[in-house]
């Protein structure tokens, strides 16, 4: 039962963790970037993006330990696996290739997909829908942050 806890919550930091490798001293780019107001301090993404890769891994184990049927399960986790690689390629875009206006398409492909892994989450364990509410919230304004530097430095 630890084991299901410790890569539940281990995969999305390692996502997370591998991203942020990827795209390291890509943060002066985008602090040099005409900010849009609200553009929170370099810091809070680190701390945030922590705090809900581990509410997305919490998510994940409840769904992969409920009573649901086995076939209902594997195709809840098959959309947390591809919202997490969507997620995973997001930064690429923005951070490292400065892509903007891609990321921002991205984004909204996120939000999408994780949506629909709520949707599918809700039917098997309310409390792991319940869990990604932050993970939305934050694309939202990711998607808001996102939009914004694409226009002001495009």
């Amino acid at each position: 039962m630890l084991l299901v806890w410790v890569i539940g919550l281990g995969l999305p930091l390692a996502v997370g963790g591998v991203a942020a490798w990827l795209t390291m001293g890509s943060m002066e780019v985008y602090g040099a970037l005409v900010q849009p107001p609200l553009s929170p301090p370099s810091w809070v993404f680190s701390v945030v993006w922590s705090i809900l890769y581990l509410l997305m891994g919490a998510a994940s184990v409840l769904v992969w330990k409920s009573d649901a049927p086995q076939e209902e399960k594997q195709r809840a986790l098959r959309l947390y696996a591809v919202q997490l690689a969507v997620n995973f390629v997001w930064p690429l875009l923005f951070f490292r290739a400065g892509w903007y206006g891609t990321a921002m398409l991205w984004l909204f492909l996120l939000i999408a997909l994780v949506l629909a892994t709520m949707a599918a989450f809700r039917k098997i364990s309310p409390l792991a829908a319940k869990l990604l509410i932050p993970y939305v919230l934050w694309l939202v304004f990711a998607a808001y942050l996102n939009v914004a530097v694409w226009w002001l430095n495009g």
